[in-house]
């Protein structure tokens, strides 16, 4: 895998192959998100917020692309080792708060506002279809900001009421909320 963009962009990292609980992001859709990313949002005054985080990768892009404070969600306890230790290698631990914990508990604990989330659960997980729900209830999101959901064909949320848009790259696709 490896940073698309800003000063730590073409940096590799490479997560365990063995037992990894996670399915990452492509580099296509992965690109193709920032490439959209890049024209909204100014990455040095973000607060990004990144749920289920597995490998770091887009907590990795949005430090290299100059945001200061991220916030890494993810409950696995080889995630949180593999972020925390890839961090430190690439010399970004001063602007990522690690935390290793539920997303669902977090949101439900957390008093915190970010200007960008972006959620990556495994696509199998049964109570993924609540998660918008659960950004919104909380009030974890800025007024200004906007929550990105990565998901499969699966899921459908042109419904919601916070939904506004969403791109797809093969069978990934990010929908798009916001107020």
């Amino acid at each position: 895998m490896r940073i698309i963009g800003g000063f730590l962009g073409g940096r590799r990292f490479n997560p365990p192959a063995k037992n990894w609980p996670t399915r990452p992001t492509t580099d296509i859709a992965k690109e193709g998100l920032f490439n959209i990313l890049n024209n909204r949002i100014d990455f040095e005054k973000t607060v990004m917020l990144d749920l289920f985080g597995g490998t770091g990768s887009h907590s990795y892009e949005f430090i290299s692309r100059g945001c200061q404070d991220v916030t890494y969600v993810d409950k696995f306890p080889g995630c949180v080792s593999f972020v925390s230790k890839t961090a430190k290698e690439l010399g970004i631990s001063d602007h990522i708060k690690i935390v290793k914990a539920d997303v669902f508990k977090f949101l439900q604990s957390n008093s915190r506002q970010y200007d960008y989330i972006f959620a990556g659960p495994p696509y199998p997980l049964p109570n993924l279809n609540t998660i918008p729900d659960e950004v919104f209830k909380y009030n974890t999101l800025t007024e200004d900001g906007f929550f990105v959901l990565e998901h499969n064909p699966s899921h459908d949320f042109k419904n919601h009421p916070k939904y506004r848009e969403e791109r797809h790259y093969g069978t990934t696709i990010f929908a798009f909320f916001g107020y």
